[in-house]
């Protein structure tokens, strides 16, 4: 039987077709648990945006990167951030981190530099779930329960006057952010997934480089 839902309407109980019925309630439901997502204003001059970044990536990791580790730190500017002592997730960090700043480099080369060059890079933790199909179980399927969005703005000071000016605009956005970090860590719990898994690791992650509106939802495969 072919499918006429009525016209914009998402009363799905006047649907004749049990299929279409089922694809809205799950559209609707998806919706409905969209993750929070903390925005973090990040501002940093060429010389500085490398280290900026990935100081904000590691804040960031150290309150939720779940496995047991070593508390180190490391100065940036005038402050210090906690580092997350592993290879592989400081490996991830590095790479995203380079591709980010290569891109800021390539839009400032283009002519970007007095309008000021952007760019965006997310952090996005996820569980894993059985996946349903018609009432089937088809699997895993890894959820979004958090995103964390850094909106980074490339500075490009052309005096010692402007110089000095962006490095004390740096300080203060580096530690407004860090302080961001640490608040909303402390604040926002209730949406964090229960452990249900042994793994060293329980909720995987990525780090996306200019992420699409829908990168927060289900994907396939272990991180």
């Amino acid at each position: 039987m072919q499918c006429t839902p009525p016209y914009r309407t998402f009363n799905t109980s006047r649907y004749r077709c049990s299929n279409c019925k089922q694809m809205i309630e799950n559209n609707l439901a998806m919706e409905q648990r969209r993750p929070p997502e903390y925005i973090i204003e990040v501002f940093a001059d060429p010389s500085s945006v490398k280290d900026v970044v990935r100081g904000i990536l590691h804040t960031i990791f150290f309150h939720r990167f779940f496995p047991s580790i070593r508390p180190k730190s490391r100065d940036i500017l005038d402050l210090t951030l906690p580092f997350v002592d592993d290879v592989e997730l400081e490996t991830l960090i590095d790479q995203r981190t380079a591709t980010l700043v290569r891109q800021l480099d390539t839009s400032s080369d283009q002519g970007a530099r007095n309008t000021g060059v952007r760019g965006l890079m997310a952090v996005q933790f996820f569980e894993k779930k059985r996946r349903k199909a018609w009432g089937f179980m088809k699997g895993e399927e890894e959820v979004c329960w958090e995103q964390w969005t850094l909106d980074v703005t490339l500075a490009t000071p052309r005096t010692e006057s402007e110089r000095a000016k962006v490095r004390k605009a740096m300080e203060a956005m580096l530690l407004k952010a860090a302080m961001k970090i640490v608040t909303t860590v402390n604040r926002e719990k209730d949406h964090i997934p229960p452990i249900t898994t042994s793994e060293a690791n329980p909720f995987p992650y990525q780090i996306v480089i200019n992420p699409k509106d829908n990168s927060w939802g289900a994907r396939m495969g272990i991180f």
